[in-house]
């Protein structure tokens, strides 16, 4: 398989794995903003736009580069406990393992989303470089 059809894949995985995990988060009570949701929602058009539209150009891999380093963020900011739920309110809640395995998942997926971006882009620069060579 292509490494730009492995890329359009995980990263399509991380944009639903994020709204799903964001979705935990209005359900929990941890986001309330309607701002906050106008610009998630603006983060994943965009990330599916680039995924989708533009997967196999430089600014493609960029968007899913910067997708897939805003997934790493929400990992991190509810890892850190500044995003996340007071101490014991998760674990009492009946949706406690689908919030936690998506948050993990999308850690995963993000992280490998990154690294095939990464690679791509460094693949686009190399070919780029050789056409001006020749």
């Amino acid at each position: 398989m292509k490494r730009n059809n492995v890329l359009t894949i995980t990263s399509l995985l991380a944009i639903v794995l994020l709204s799903l995990h964001f979705t935990d988060d209005i359900v929990y009570g941890t986001d309330r903003s309607p701002a906050s949701s106008i610009v998630v929602i603006a983060f994943l058009v965009i990330w599916l736009y680039g995924a989708l539209v533009l997967a196999e150009r430089r600014s493609g891999h960029a968007i899913m580069l910067l997708g897939s380093v805003g997934g790493m963020v929400v990992f991190s900011v509810h890892v850190s406990r500044a995003g996340g739920l007071p101490a014991g309110t998760l674990a009492e809640s009946s949706g406690a393992f689908f919030f936690v395995w998506t948050l993990l998942a999308l850690a995963v997926t993000s992280v490998f989303t990154a690294i095939l971006s990464a690679l791509g882009l460094w693949d686009l620069r190399r070919s780029k470089a050789g056409m001006l060579m020749q």
